[in-house]
């Protein structure tokens, strides 16, 4: 036994040690981070300042990842270092980041992996007010949901991109995992009332068909809303994440009830600023094309023949007429690419318009 103590209290000193290390280098690089703001603001000469740059900070986390030797994991030693970049970003200048609410919806979630919990979160109730919030300056970036593994896209947030000015600046893929929660405890076969989103009712709809076929199933705004919901009526359970069983002390009667294990959702984070390429970027597009045969052949042939590789084709119906198309097309690459451009300046004739809705890092973590 006194050896294995002698052994820990070694351990424990070189623990200490390394941590007193760690918090010196921390403490030097947010004094460069300081630093990277007054040399902004000296080139700015009163001008606005751009303090997060996307695709530095792609860079930075793959370079992190990659140079990884363990045992910490590669995603794990990542997260840190976003909390780091975080912390440093908010001694620069605290960046507020609206998102679609309330608090503790996985779109909430999204926007914490992505720009770390530093930042100052705003929820909103509606994913065009996400949009307004961000246009009109009251916020520095937004994040929505654009796509579901399984329910398919969300249209609202395709439909916001046609009449607006801003750019998608980043992506977020974040794994969905439901649990149906509750004030108190309960068995499951006298359960009266479940509220959730409408696409987590679907996404959970087997597990409720064999385990709860009594209950009435109530869509409202979000899985975060339905969680209060709970917290406030023992009568009501709800289907949400982590992040809302925690924020309103809910507990879990059953977990990770989603029909499908791999559910994932990709959120779009949403900012006024074109963004550089980082190495690794994807691009997404708008394209509203003339009503004639082939049309949609005369916009995709172009990609295949340059190599570009299409990861999202979807078509909504324009505002302009009836029977008419756009197409949402996200592909690997950044618009300035010379390959991108040369299929841009082909498919431009067959174009009623091409409208770039931004280039921004493929997610990192």
């Amino acid at each position: 036994m006194g050896s294995e103590n002698n052994q820990l209290a070694d351990l424990r000193t070189k623990i200490d040690a390394i941590d007193e290390q760690l918090q010196v280098l921390l403490n030097q690089r947010a004094q460069c981070a300081q630093e990277v703001a007054r040399v902004k603001q000296a080139e700015a000469k009163g001008e606005a300042v751009q303090y997060y740059r996307p695709e530095r900070e792609a860079q930075v986390l793959r370079h992190v990842m990659e140079r990884n030797e363990g045992p910490l994991p590669n995603e794990d030693i990542g997260k840190l270092f976003r909390e780091i970049m975080s912390c440093c970003l908010a001694l620069e200048k605290p960046m507020g980041v609206a998102y679609l609410g309330p608090e503790g919806t996985f779109t909430h979630a999204a926007a914490l992996k992505h720009f770390g919990h530093f930042v100052q979160t705003q929820p909103l109730a509606a994913i065009d007010e996400v949009f307004r919030e961000v246009e009109s300056g009251q916020a520095n970036y937004g994040v929505v949901p654009v796509e579901n593994s399984t329910e398919g896209m969300v249209n609202h947030t395709l439909d916001s991109f046609v009449d607006s000015s801003l750019y998608i600046s980043g992506e977020v893929q974040l794994r969905i995992h439901h649990h149906l929660l509750s004030k108190k405890p309960q068995p499951l076969d006298r359960l009266k009332r479940v509220v959730a989103h409408q696409q987590a009712l679907a996404q959970c709809r087997k597990w409720l068909d064999a385990h709860c076929p009594q209950i009435e199933r109530i869509a409202v705004s979000s899985n975060g809303e339905a969680a209060r919901m709970a917290s406030v009526d023992e009568h009501v359970v709800a289907i949400a994440g982590d992040m809302a069983a925690e924020r309103y002390e809910l507990i879990r009667l059953s977990e990770n009830i989603e029909d499908h294990p791999d559910n994932t959702t990709r959120f779009l984070v949403i900012g006024s600023e074109f963004v550089p390429p980082s190495g690794r970027d994807k691009t997404s597009l708008l394209v509203s094309v003339k009503n004639k045969p082939g049309a949609l052949y005369h916009v995709l042939e172009p990609f295949h023949r340059h190599k570009i590789s299409l990861t999202r084709l979807e078509t909504r119906p324009s505002h302009s007429g009836t029977w008419a198309y756009v197409f949402y097309i996200d592909f690997e690459g950044h618009i300035d690419d010379a390959s991108v451009k040369a299929v841009i300046s082909e498919i431009s004739p067959d174009a009623v318009e091409i409208k770039h809705l931004g280039s921004y890092p493929i997610g990192v973590l």
